[in-house]
């Protein structure tokens, strides 16, 4: 008689939490950083329906560090990347109220000077870390992005855009991000980003209703 192979069991989803918080601090995690804001105002307009948006920031030893360009980057990038995404969406669906309530999402990452901008790019521009954004956050559009190589406390703008519409000009946003101590030399600082609205007050049409537009639009407005 042939007997049916058993299946594993389901891990417990606090299980899986502390097995990525462990992971976390083996892959070099010095810090993870969580930023909100909750915008009801801008400019001399009425109030508005609140929009939260939030940062998730980790600070990981660089791996790359001192390294040269030669390097083939995509061992320590397949290992740590998947670790980040999970980690800062966690961070992020716990402040904005779960995936549901996000509706624009993005990414960047800073690397301190001895490393290079691509160490920063194999963090995030790949789909070890952006196609494991999406899945947590429920989105389908590409990320949008920043990135830069610079000293501890350089501020960058995260920017947004809608989660599943790119075309969306509503949820063209940004939130800024600056950490005092990070990135050290060899440290690589890794975001992600969301929002659970659009900038206040959108009025500056889609680009899925925009007429044609040429250089040709000059003959109509210089004299």
């Amino acid at each position: 008689m042939c007997s049916a192979a058993l299946s594993a069991p389901a891990k417990d989803t606090q299980q899986v939490a502390t097995n990525i918080e462990e992971a976390a601090r083996t892959v070099g995690v010095r810090r993870i950083i969580v930023q909100q804001e909750e915008i009801l105002r801008d400019g001399p307009g009425p109030m508005i329906t609140s929009v939260t948006r939030a940062v998730a920031a980790a600070v990981i030893r660089n791996p790359w560090a001192g390294s040269d360009v030669s390097t083939d980057l995509a061992p320590e990038m397949e290992r740590i990347a998947p670790i980040l995404a999970k980690v800062l969406t966690d961070r992020l669906k716990d402040v904005l109220g779960g995936a549901d309530e996000i509706e624009a999402f993005g990414k960047s990452a800073i690397v301190g000077l001895a490393g290079e901008t691509e160490h920063a790019a194999a963090l995030i521009h790949t789909p070890f870390y952006g196609n494991l954004v999406r899945e947590f956050l429920g989105g389908s559009s590409i990320l949008c992005f920043s990135d830069d190589r610079s000293e501890a406390g350089t501020s960058i703008a995260v920017p947004m855009w809608h989660k599943t519409a790119a075309a969306t000009r509503s949820h063209y946003q940004t939130i800024t991000l600056s950490v005092s101590d990070a990135p050290h030399s060899h440290e690589i600082v890794v975001v992600a980003a969301a929002s659970t609205g659009p900038r206040p007050h959108p009025r500056i049409g889609d680009r899925t209703t925009d007429r044609p537009v040429t250089a040709e639009i000059l003959e109509e407005i210089l004299p």
